[in-house]
């Protein structure tokens, strides 16, 4: 989870599509795993991990692409997008919230994505992924990193998101009381509004597993109805990834990806999880169980 992390859609233009990267990057201070993480497949995880370790810091530039010719093709009807692209959040702060849903709501038809990830958490990767292109270039976020955060912290929302980005389940993480072994003590500061607690402790919300205080620091409305709330999984991955961007890391060095996940979870076993489920996500093929060590 984070040190850490709404509904309508205002239209707007949509903020063209960078390339994707196969890095990863993510912290927190929230307790990570609130899904089981299975799989087989790559079995190169362990060296990437090894070497993003030791690896130096470098600033090597994007390769570019050769324009495509134009070419005049035959006049036909437009082909059906998988994912309705969403629109760059409105110029101001949003209002930070958490916005109660009402019964009846079901899971979104839309096709899975890789590995069977929901559709909607696709989409609101991807659509992270070009507000940042946008708002943050040097960063170079790949979506993929996004999704590999969301698929340790919470399993994507627990697997159901209808239409609008919200899990059919509210998702919450353990109370940080030190009851828990491995997780962080966290009294409260406020925020019993986000986390639903009144107590003297806090707890994560949201699919991507933000704590109120961190949330409340860097809140972003990834859907552009002008709310930021931490259940909504298309302003949770924006948030995730500003949070990972921040004090000018570039997502494309391992050594500055592996520093983000860090402030996301101090673990390296919580590294090389993301890490496998960023490089699936990109690639297609489940993770190897030997990549997925026990958080």
């Amino acid at each position: 989870m984070e040190g850490h992390h709404t509904v309508g859609r205002h239209r707007k233009p949509p903020v063209p599509k960078v390339r994707r990267g196969s890095v990863i990057a993510l912290t927190g201070l929230v307790p990570a795993g609130l899904a089981a993480v299975t799989g087989a497949g790559d079995g190169n995880i362990a060296d990437k991990l090894a070497a993003t370790v030791q690896h130096q810091l470098s600033n090597d530039s994007e390769e570019q692409l050769p324009k495509p010719e134009a070419a005049v093709l035959p006049a036909a009807a437009p082909e059906p997008l998988l994912h309705e692209a969403k629109q760059v959040a409105p110029v101001g702060p949003p209002e930070v919230k958490s916005v109660a849903q009402p019964d009846g709501r079901v899971p979104s038809a839309r096709p899975a994505g890789p590995l069977g990830m929901p559709g909607v958490a696709q989409d609101a990767y991807e659509n992270a992924e070009r507000i940042l292109a946008v708002e943050n270039p040097t960063c170079n976020m790949p979506w993929n990193l996004l999704a590999g955060i969301g698929r340790v912290e919470s399993g994507h929302g627990y697997g159901k998101i209808d239409d609008d980005g919200y899990p059919l389940e509210p998702v919450y993480g353990p109370i940080l009381d030190g009851r828990l072994a491995g997780n962080n003590v966290v009294a409260t500061s406020g925020g019993g509004d986000l986390d639903g607690l009144s107590g003297s402790y806090r707890r994560a919300v949201g699919p991507m597993q933000f704590l109120p205080e961190t949330w409340r620091k860097y809140a972003a409305d990834g859907n552009g109805d002008g709310v930021a709330d931490p259940q909504n999984i298309y302003d949770a991955a924006l948030t995730a990834g500003k949070y990972l961007c921040s004090g000018g890391l570039d997502m494309r060095d391992p050594g500055q990806q592996t520093r983000a996940i860090l402030r996301y979870n101090n673990s390296m076993a919580y590294v090389a999880n993301v890490m496998a489920w960023e490089t699936a996500y990109g690639s297609g093929i489940s993770p190897a169980a030997a990549a997925l060590p026990r958080i």
